[in-house]
């Protein structure tokens, strides 16, 4: 440390305190590296894809992007309307309908209210007897 590093009442100087701590903390990210180099691509992925996020996309990024962005919200399309037509074809073929699905809640709540009133009054006369 030299005469210029340490301030006049011997305390270290606020540039001194800068190199340290960017010393420090690269020793410790040289570490995080050597210990966890996944952890540390998914931080710096993160970091990059917040930066991204907060610059404003130019015209040519643009023009780059959209024919990408089309083929995937096209897939994804396909995919789900793919997905809901064999869902609805198996529940079908195993005579799995709206109809029976709304009559089975129908039912199942009428069952729970009926026991939830018979409930209440056994628990009325008990008390009444009681």
């Amino acid at each position: 440390m030299t005469e210029q590093d340490n301030e006049p009442t011997g305390r270290v100087s606020p540039r001194q305190r800068a190199i340290e701590a960017y010393e420090g903390a690269r020793e410790r990210t040289a570490g995080t590296l050597s210990e966890a180099p996944l952890i540390a691509l998914a931080g710096g992925l993160a970091a990059g894809a917040l930066i991204a996020a907060l610059l404003p996309r130019t015209d040519a990024e643009t023009r780059a992007v959209r024919p990408t962005a089309r083929r995937v919200k096209d897939t994804a399309r396909a995919a789900y309307k793919a997905a809901k037509n064999t869902g609805s074809n198996r529940l079908s073929e195993a005579g799995i309908t709206r109809e029976k699905g709304e009559d089975t809640i129908r039912s199942l709540f009428q069952g729970v209210s009926d026991a939830a009133r018979a409930s209440a009054n056994a628990a009325l006369d008990a008390a009444r007897k009681g």
